[in-house]
């Protein structure tokens, strides 16, 4: 192709195309975004394996997207991450096999140390693939909000109830939508243009985050949405969007990357806010 995108511009063309997308190349489109980190690594024949597709719709896919064919579209992953993904991904295999080659069960503390070392792993691809200009964005909206709102369901909602936590030592107005008695639509009713609702969810995603989202976009208000890919359903009204992709082992993922995004965006907006932001530990007299 005359002009080769980069792999963000690349994801930012298959997210405008998502929708008109065959249901193949949807499924395609979903592992691409995915497994962004380590498509350079794999071979046509395992990526239509796990899609449960044929090698010619990979082909086709890459075609859709302006590509002579599968391997030109996997040189613009290669050369954007093999740098910063290899060693990673290395040692993440490196733990792994070493899990496996144990012939009796796993101790307690090795199962720590391989969700510490899981979520260290994550921690270092957030810092890779931060998105500066889209943090700062997101800082400025908080910013200039009158009220924020607050969405985070099932295991989003421990990083929901502590970003409420932490905006609430601002001067901002912040309500968590609990959903208390099935209310969250009246928690939300009031929202209005001048106003920012954070919507945090991950795949399978929560359909109250979605419905808060869409309320939000009706009454005119802006969305900042953290979520785990450029193609999760919340994106298509959010005014800005940040994508975390968490750490795993034992097929449990871990929230240290979302919570760490969260913490950096009050410390950002207190400095913007121009506020002393208090030693943790005794705020107005109590103890965390």
């Amino acid at each position: 192709m005359a002009d080769t995108p980069t792999v963000d511009q690349l994801m930012l063309q298959i997210a405008e195309q998502y929708a008109t997308l065959s249901r193949q190349l949807k499924i395609i489109a979903t592992y691409v975004e995915q497994h962004r980190s380590s498509l350079m690594l794999e071979r046509i024949s395992d990526i239509a394996e796990h899609c449960d597709v044929q090698p010619s719709a990979i082909v086709r896919f890459a075609k859709q997207f302006g590509f002579s064919g599968f391997s030109e579209m996997q040189a613009v992953f290669r050369d954007a991450y093999t740098a910063q993904a290899i060693p990673s991904q290395n040692y993440q295999q490196r733990i792994r096999k070493l899990i496996d080659a144990k012939p009796t069960p796993l101790t307690g503390g090795s199962m720590a140390r391989e969700f510490i070392a899981a979520s260290r792993s994550g921690l270092d691809e957030l810092l890779n693939g931060m998105d500066d200009v889209q943090f700062d964005a997101a800082v400025k909206l908080l910013q200039k909000a009158e009220n924020i709102y607050v969405i985070g369901v099932r295991r989003s909602f421990p990083i929901a109830s502590y970003i409420v936590y932490a905006l609430q030592h601002t001067n901002k107005r912040v309500h968590l939508l609990s959903g208390l008695g099935g209310m969250i639509r009246e928690q939300i009713r009031s929202i209005g243009k001048n106003d920012v609702v954070i919507a945090i969810s991950f795949t399978p995603y929560g359909k109250e985050t979605q419905a808060c989202v869409r309320l939000a976009h009706h009454h005119q208000a802006k969305s900042l949405v953290i979520t785990d890919s450029q193609l999760s359903p919340l994106a298509r009204h959010a005014s800005v969007l940040l994508t975390v992709k968490e750490g795993s082992a034992f097929a449990f993922r871990s929230l240290t990357n979302a919570m760490c995004l969260c913490q950096a965006l009050f410390i950002a907006l207190a400095y913007r806010l121009e506020l002393n932001v208090e030693e943790t530990g005794a705020i107005e007299g109590y103890d965390e």
